[in-house]
């Protein structure tokens, strides 16, 4: 059974940094692009950013903030996000982009002063 587990959100003030983690098991992810999305409450989940094998490709919002990257030895990926708005506050997830399996159950990131 593949599963995602996101880790790594909490509250932060605008301009704030995170780092979030998503651990992959049932799935060796060096095969796939990964990505990132993210979804509020009532909203379509929307995409964040992807990294494929080296290549990169991010979201027009996301404006050089965050940065994603994976360690194909440990199954896992990140999302580095600094200058952090309210406007990102959301329930982040991670999946594969080529070949999408089953929702974790995300990490909460609020930004607010």
């Amino acid at each position: 059974q593949v599963q995602f587990v996101e880790s790594g959100g909490g509250l932060v003030q605008p301009g704030g940094s995170l780092r979030l983690s998503c651990e992959a098991s049932g799935i060796s992810i060096y095969a796939f692009a990964m990505a990132w999305y993210r979804q509020a409450p009532g909203n379509q989940r929307e995409f964040v950013e992807r990294v494929g094998a080296v290549a990169k490709h991010y979201a027009d919002f996301v404006k050089d903030r965050f940065t994603i990257s994976r360690d194909n030895d440990k199954n896992m990926v990140f999302l580095e996000m600094t200058r952090l708005e309210p406007e990102d506050t959301d329930v982040y997830y991670c999946n594969s982009e080529t070949n999408p399996q089953s929702w974790g159950q995300g990490t909460q990131v609020t930004v607010s002063s």
